[in-house]
């Protein structure tokens, strides 16, 4: 973990989205040095499902050593972040840093996204990071330190990142544009950079997005933390910058990263946006702004997928169904296999009593997967969940994704069988 130095005792800190999460975490870590933390975020009364309000932020912020000021904020609302913005100026003084945290995800395809959920993804994150800069500028010009800086990842025009959530990809390289606009034309005032982790971080929306068990593949918030403190004591000339977490904690000596792991010595997932295939990957040498490598099981060789598991896991599949499966689901799943014992398979669960087999379904499939063999068994054994391969280019799903994701749930029925 990274020391504190104090060097942030006395400024101000404008955070949206620090009620949880990543943001709480950065705002916790500058308030052990002194610092004044803004609480910019939506939660003012407890969620049921998501723990922490601007409130509760705020008393961990006082306790760990800070002074702070919640205010309600949804960064979609222009009068709310010049309110809070003027509130913070009052109380403090001025504002020294800007940290745009606060991001709405989705990960569904064209055709999937509704247009109140790209509304939402465009104006959380681009246009709500735009306004949130715009309206603190005239105040971090003023100041020694000025630093904006968005959590949005390196601007990859890899296709990849964006056929499966072409809203979220433009609503993230949004955040990660306004970088690279501001970086320039507040060149020598503001230093402007973006942050993004070389894995996956363990918050609540990951465990929304992955379920229970994810953690185990995700690092602590407190990586984040420790790498935008390294960012916030470099000089305004350090700008325009796509950081990635791990890069620049080694840059500052940081060299055991199993204190940042939930699991240490576990596999973790890389995160969206980094060219890396989630499989066994080499050392390399690292360079600033390198891509991610991955570790499997200590020293395993990856493991060949077994003559005829596909075969057993649809016998075992097809034993498990029933009318009332088929009620619940009513969809036609086809898998797209690569690998030995692949090819073309379905899973019927529209027809009465349900089918599987060899081949292409009698009637057009509802959701196609396409993915090794090795991954599928993983998948219906309940070892890889499908969100998390789906997320790091593993699985490749066309179709309709409400019912993908009703297979998922039926998965997680059936482990106990496979």
């Amino acid at each position: 973990m990274l020391p504190n130095t104090g060097k942030l005792a006395g400024c101000t800190v404008f955070i949206t989205g620090a009620s949880r999460g990543i943001g709480k975490a950065i705002a916790l870590k500058a308030a052990k040095d002194g610092a004044n933390i803004v609480i910019a975020a939506k939660t003012a009364q407890a969620h049921p499902k998501l723990a922490g309000t601007i409130y509760s932020a705020a008393e961990e912020i006082k306790a760990a050593g800070g002074k702070a000021l919640p205010c309600v904020v949804d960064v979609r609302d222009e009068q709310q972040i010049s309110s809070a913005v003027e509130k913070a100026v009052e109380k403090f003084g001025g504002i020294d840093i800007l940290v745009n945290n606060a991001s709405a995800i989705s990960l569904t395809n064209t055709l999937e996204t509704p247009t109140k959920k790209v509304d939402l993804m465009m104006n959380v994150n681009t246009r709500g990071t735009y306004l949130t800069s715009k309206a603190c500028i005239p105040y971090l010009k003023k100041s020694k330190i000025a630093h904006i800086l968005n959590l949005s990842p390196p601007l990859n025009l890899n296709p990849l990142w964006f056929k499966q959530h072409c809203a979220y990809t433009i609503a993230k390289y949004g955040m990660s544009l306004c970088v690279l606009g501001m970086a320039e034309e507040f060149k020598g005032e503001i230093a402007v950079n973006a942050l993004w982790p070389k894995t996956a971080i363990h918050t609540a929306a990951m465990d929304m997005l992955g379920g229970s068990g994810i953690e185990s593949q995700c690092r602590k918030v407190d990586i984040i933390a420790d790498a935008a403190y390294c960012i916030f004591k470099k000089p305004k000339s350090f700008t325009g910058n796509f950081i990635i977490d791990e890069n620049i904690l080694k840059e500052e000596g940081i060299k055991n990263f199993d204190v940042y792991a939930i699991t240490p010595g576990h596999p973790l997932l890389p995160d969206f946006f980094l060219d890396e295939q989630p499989v066994i990957v080499t050392k390399k040498p690292e360079t600033h702004g390198a891509l991610p490598e991955l570790k499997e099981e200590e020293a395993q060789p990856s493991p060949k997928p077994r003559s005829g598991a596909v075969e057993g896991t649809f016998r075992i599949v097809k034993d498990s169904l029933s009318d009332d499966v088929v009620k619940a689901t009513q969809a036609i799943y086809q898998f797209e296999l690569s690998g030995e014992d692949g090819g073309t398979w379905f899973l019927d669960l529209k027809s009465k009593g349900g089918n599987v087999g060899y081949g292409e379904p009698s009637d057009r499939a509802d959701v196609v997967m396409s993915m090794s063999t090795d991954d599928f068994v993983k998948m219906f054994s309940g070892k890889l969940k499908p969100t998390i391969a789906f997320m790091s280019g593993r699985l490749k799903i066309k179709g309709n994704m409400a019912l993908a994701i009703k297979l998922e749930k039926l998965m997680n029925q059936m482990n106990a069988r496979l």
